[in-house]
């Protein structure tokens, strides 16, 4: 059961340094707080080291990248390593420029990464070193469905595997996998899609669960994976009339902010394969 991986979260309050994009950075901080953790936003060079170095956990996001924001996430990745800190990437739009994606690759070969979090389209790009995104959502091409779900899971267990880390596939159907096992997780609403920002979100999210729960890494992602879909289901069923995506976004914070152990245990849709 993955209730007790939030649980921990709220019980450690565990600190996050988050270098992520300029269009999500409130709501990255707002689901930080929500899930039991601390968030602190730093994408200055001369300032990451320090900051890095009193967190516990390192979230990188190259939603909105610049050359500053690019020094910053080599220099904070480094520092965390060497401390021995969660480090996560979040690879926004990788394969949708020559920029987005010669730096995820790169961030991927000087830095030690626990865990990865992207669509199906940026883990491919990643995996194959190119490739093509629609902006920075998955091509259509690309969705995990029931049908490519057999080769889905053989993909993200050889990749995770390969590189040695957590990769974490999110989608209509979302995959999680340490190249051994992989969790095949049905939460979540399509409406979901209509907010900017629920997967920057699920990477602070998901750096937290991992710095609370460091012996068992797999399952804290899968549970933060579960947490953020389960959030969509529950804020989705008290929407009302007039109710659009910002009225949504809300809902979903809220329901994060209210999730439980027992309310995780008994929502959370996953199987092991």
């Amino acid at each position: 059961m993955l209730g007790k991986y939030i649980e921990e979260v709220r019980n450690n309050t565990p600190l996050v340094h988050n270098i992520t994009n300029y269009v999500t950075v409130n709501d990255v901080a707002n689901v930080l707080l929500a899930c039991g953790g601390s968030p602190i936003m730093s994408d200055e060079p001369e300032d990451v080291e320090d900051i890095t170095s009193i967190c516990q956990g390192l979230n990188i996001n190259i939603g909105t990248l610049n050359k500053r924001t690019i020094e910053s996430m080599f220099i904070a990745g480094k520092r965390a390593n060497k401390l021995g800190h969660m480090v996560l990437l979040d690879p926004v739009g990788a394969g949708a420029s020559t920029l987005r994606t010669n730096t995820a690759v790169e961030l991927m070969k000087k830095i030690k990464f626990n865990a990865i979090r992207g669509n199906i389209s940026e883990i491919k790009t990643l995996a194959y070193g190119s490739g093509t995104t629609k902006g920075v959502d998955a091509d259509v091409a690309d969705a995990v469905t029931e049908e490519n779900l057999e080769n889905s899971i053989k993909f993200i267990k050889e990749f995770a595997k390969k590189s040695e880390t957590i990769i974490a596939i999110t989608g209509a159907i979302d995959l999680v996998s340490d190249g051994k096992r992989c969790f095949v997780i049905r939460n979540g609403r399509p409406e979901m899609g209509k907010i900017t920002g629920t997967g920057c979100q699920l990477s602070g999210m998901m750096t937290a669960f991992l710095v609370a729960n460091p012996n068992e890494q797999l399952e804290a992602a899968a549970a933060a994976v579960c947490t953020m879909g389960l959030a969509g289901e529950i804020g989705w069923s008290y929407m009302k009339e007039g109710d659009g995506n910002s009225t949504y976004r809300n809902r979903i914070i809220d329901a994060i902010y209210n999730m439980d152990k027992e309310t995780l245990d008994k929502g959370a849709k996953y199987e092991i394969r």
